[in-house]
């Protein structure tokens, strides 16, 4: 028993450093052959880092609650879109898997070993960022936070049924099951943006702003999706680095356009913003909904 016990830390141990490692996959993707590959991270690493300094310079002169909770949600978008960056770009957050029996890339081998690089840490970066996305987007509608809280409980959903989707190699049917899961937590999303909080921003006045927004926002979303059925983890036609290009331009869409957009229109403080009777109104005497 004592041997068994003494062998575990060992067994452990040698599970972890399975596949190529964090310095392995860093030489893989900037070694001089994926260049098209590492430059999908770096760009996305500088425009996030330009995107932090654009809202703490614009935001400087908010005032109003409401105003600075919208650029705090902006701010933190980009936040964890650099933090996660950085992982994919250092190797932390990239693994390389061997696909189910079935799959179009099976038997692919991919920096010495079998499988295909597989981005997890994309997977960790729309956990942690599409709540914010979401966050935005509520408030400047002038939803209340049970249904902002709402869609931010679907989307963490939607992404780990994701990243499940992407880390499943026991069976082609089951990678599919999960992102058949996904795309349904993503489809109640979607409703909420283009029914709800569509009919919300035409009460508080934001209906302009929010309608560019949300045909950004939904658009993009919907392409993540199909990247993913047409990249490596789906059915193989595009290669790692073209959808890895693919979800960065998505990325940049969705995240840093869709934010210089947003704070935009509230650097001003419009009265569409900073009063009415819904939620998030900050005026005197304006009355907080609790729908």
């Amino acid at each position: 028993m004592q041997s068994l016990i003494a062998s575990a830390p060992a067994v452990g141990a040698h599970a972890l450093q399975t596949g190529p490692t964090d310095a392995e996959l860093f030489e893989y993707v900037f070694g001089g052959g994926n260049t098209l590959l590492a430059l999908s991270f770096v760009v996305n690493i500088a425009l996030a880092g330009l995107t932090i300094l654009g809202i703490v310079y614009l935001g400087r002169s908010l005032t109003d609650p409401r105003s600075k909770a919208i650029a705090t949600a902006l701010l933190l978008i980009s936040v964890v879109s650099i933090s996660s960056y950085t992982g994919l770009t250092s190797g932390l957050t990239l693994s390389v898997i061997e696909m189910p029996a079935g799959h179009p890339a099976a038997g692919a081998t991919t920096a010495g070993e079998s499988g295909v690089l597989v981005m997890w840490g994309r997977y960790l970066t729309w956990t942690f960022s599409t709540p914010f996305i979401l966050i935005a987007l509520g408030l400047i509608a002038g939803s209340n936070w049970t249904k902002i809280l709402t869609t931010c409980a679907f989307t963490i959903a939607m992404c780990v049924t994701g990243l499940a989707a992407a880390l499943t190699t026991s069976s082609l049917v089951l990678r599919w099951w999960w992102f058949v899961l996904s795309s349904t937590f993503f489809l109640v999303i979607v409703y909420v943006i283009l029914v709800d909080w569509t009919a919300e921003a035409e009460r508080t006045g934001t209906s302009d702003l929010f309608r560019t927004l949300k045909l950004l926002t939904v658009v993009g979303w919907f392409g993540y999706p199909i990247l993913w059925a047409l990249g490596v983890e789906g059915i193989a036609i595009l290669d790692v680095a073209i959808t890895s290009w693919g979800y960065s331009i998505l990325d940049v869409i969705t995240k840093y356009v869709v934010t210089f957009l947003a704070l935009s229109y509230i650097v001003d403080e419009p009265e569409s913003i900073t009063g009415g009777s819904d939620y998030g109104a900050t005026l005197p005497g304006s009355r907080v909904s609790d729908d």
